[in-house]
């Protein structure tokens, strides 16, 4: 249960974020494993996108 309440409030917070801060999160992103995207990729996606990426590496750093 604390797993799907932790996912739900991460999920909820990332959309109130704006797509420069979600390219900051992801390329300073501090885990167990590195993000290693180029701005020019990071650019041409969606804030969606981003948002997706962001979500996943945070729930997988979690586990």
């Amino acid at each position: 249960m604390a797993s799907r309440r932790y996912f739900e409030q991460t999920a909820s917070s990332l959309t109130s974020l704006g797509r420069n801060e979600l390219k900051r999160r992801i390329r300073n992103f501090k885990g167990r494993f590195k993000l290693d995207f180029t701005d020019e990729y990071l650019n041409k996606l969606s804030s969606d996108r981003l948002r997706h990426i962001l979500l996943a590496a945070l729930i997988s750093a979690k586990r």
